[in-house]
């Protein structure tokens, strides 16, 4: 059993070599949104056009030999446009449905604060329920289903901001940020004559993939780490500045993830650093804060990161042995 999870993540290895040979830079990105695909959560990306959003999701994509899909968020957009839609044949005298764009493996939801509400709502709730109902038919999503959601944080014209409700439906929220001087020379060195992504190959089948997410899930955490993460989780419904802490969705949340972080890294179990290390990643978006905390220019990362600092970090003797 021991041999089998090391092959197994000597594949993930290679999986984030092959990402990181396309985004330079951005190792960290790349982790978490693996930790999200093994976790079967979801990832909000936030940042401005042209930083390799587009390009993580696709070199993933290929990397696990998954069908890539991408929907351009716009105000017009249907929810059958997502969803896919009945369509009269005359030939067979009945309706054939048309599978959208949601029925790929891994998806990119692009800018989707542009498009409305009703549509916003067909998308999250795939990403919850991983099926979608039409004509007043259930289907099933394919497995395995991931998305990656992206909105510009500069541009808010024309826009329909996320609700709270929805944006708990997304395991992580993330930042891409510029690359450095040095990562940018490379990536401008690298796509000389061809982009890298034309080099990447699959490492990984959907089948193995499948297995690493069910191994990720059997990662032991012991009691005390729920009680860490907890803490963490029951001091925002308390603080003075949040209005509106972090759910039990958020807990669980939290606990997946961990799992699948300790598995990439190599461990059949979690510590507390694990937790610590992905709680703003995974918590910071889930609390509302007081009008008077935003007034005074704080933000839900700042705060979460003082309750994490302040949280007892458990010591179990034998911990890990």
């Amino acid at each position: 059993m021991e041999q089998e999870k090391l092959a197994e993540n000597i594949q993930i290895q290679d999986v984030l070599n092959n990402i990181n040979d396309v985004i330079f830079g951005k190792e960290e990105i790349v982790k978490l949104s693996l930790v999200a695909l093994l976790t079967e959560g979801h990832v909000l990306l936030e940042d401005v056009p042209g930083v390799g959003k587009t390009m993580l999701v696709r070199t993933l994509a290929k990397s696990v030999n998954c069908n890539f899909s991408r929907i351009q968020f716009t105000p017009d957009l249907l929810p059958s446009d997502v969803t896919g839609v009945s369509i009269y044949n005359p030939k067979e005298l009945e309706f054939e449905f048309r599978e959208g764009p949601i029925f790929g493996n891994i998806l990119l939801a692009d800018e989707i604060n542009r498009t409305s509400p009703k549509t916003q709502s067909a998308l999250l709730e795939a990403m919850e329920e991983k099926s979608v109902t039409v004509d007043g038919e259930t289907r099933r999503l394919n497995s395995p289903f991931f998305v990656m959601a992206t909105q510009n944080p500069i541009e808010y014209e024309g826009t329909y901001p996320l609700p709270e409700a929805q944006l708990d439906r997304f395991l992580l929220k993330l930042r891409m940020g510029y690359p450095t001087y040095e990562d940018e020379l490379e990536m401008l060195a690298r796509n000389k004559s061809h982009h890298p992504i034309e080099e990447i190959q699959a490492v990984m089948s959907q089948e193995e993939l499948l297995l690493a997410q069910e191994e990720a899930k059997s990662v032991y955490i012991d009691e005390t780490i729920q009680q860490y993460i907890l803490n963490i989780v029951t001091r925002t419904r308390s603080h003075p500045s949040i209005y509106l802490g972090v759910s039990p969705r958020g807990s669980l949340a939290l606990m997946e993830a961990s799992k699948a972080y300790a598995y990439i890294e190599g461990r059949d179990y979690v510590i507390p650093d694990d937790v610590k290390y992905l709680a703003g990643f995974v918590l910071a978006h889930r609390v509302m804060l007081k009008a008077e905390a935003r007034y005074q220019g704080k933000s839900s990362e700042e705060i979460l990161d003082s309750i994490i600092q302040s949280a007892h970090i458990p010591i179990k003797k034998g911990f890990g042995e």
